[in-house]
């Protein structure tokens, strides 16, 4: 039994969204406040927390493009303490059934060899790369998964 729950985000999670951005991401690499109310308000947006308590401990984003069949993960963090037990897995599959379309990208910083592991041991594969896409220059890899 996992000691967590899955739920959908709202609003009202803005807060601990935050505070989980803070501790998963660099500064250069947080989403600005507009950015992080869409995800948790606008339609069609895929937003699910992993929650252990009434703590936040993950978090994805996904957005659908249903003319052109495909989804993508906007985002994906789960809290460093918490890493390691499957969270972040859970979360990509929900969030790939709640999106329910064919194809489902994501991007990723070339230099993220954990998630990059996760996602293809779960079938993506890399499709492209961004170049100088993050601020400081690195590059993104562009993954994809057909369902």
């Amino acid at each position: 039994m996992r000691s967590y729950s899955i739920q959908v985000a709202n609003w009202r999670d803005y807060a601990q969204l935050t505070l989980l951005e803070r501790a998963c991401f660099p500064p250069e690499d947080l989403w600005p406040f507009w950015d992080l109310i869409g995800t948790l308000t606008l339609p069609d947006m895929v937003r699910l927390k992993a929650v252990v308590g009434v703590q936040m401990v993950g978090f994805i984003g996904g957005q659908r493009d249903e003319n052109r069949g495909v989804g993508w993960v906007t985002t994906l963090g789960v809290l460093p303490e918490h890493r390691r037990r499957g969270i972040a897995l859970t979360l990509l599959e929900h969030c790939e059934q709640d999106l329910n379309l064919p194809i489902i990208r994501l991007s990723v910083r070339a230099s993220n060899r954990p998630a990059i592991c996760l996602y293809e041991r779960q079938g993506y594969t890399i499709i492209n790369r961004w170049e100088k896409y993050y601020v400081g220059g690195e590059d993104a890899l562009v993954l994809e998964k057909q369902r």
